[in-house]
């Protein structure tokens, strides 16, 4: 065989800019709102079972 048909899979500065401007501008702050809702839901639902702190 050839030598012709190798696809040579390294990455160019463009494609890692756009997967680090991805990571930033996109998937750490969506993760960032989704812990922080999560937490937020979990403490207002423990709220609505054992009710507010301090009550009791």
């Amino acid at each position: 065989m050839s030598k012709n048909n190798v696809v040579e899979d390294n990455p160019s500065r463009m494609d890692e800019w756009k997967v680090f401007l991805f990571i930033a501008v996109v998937l750490f702050p969506v993760l960032a709102v989704i812990t922080v809702g999560g937490y937020g839901f979990i403490v207002w639902m423990l709220q609505l079972i054992m009710g507010p702190p301090g009550h009791g």
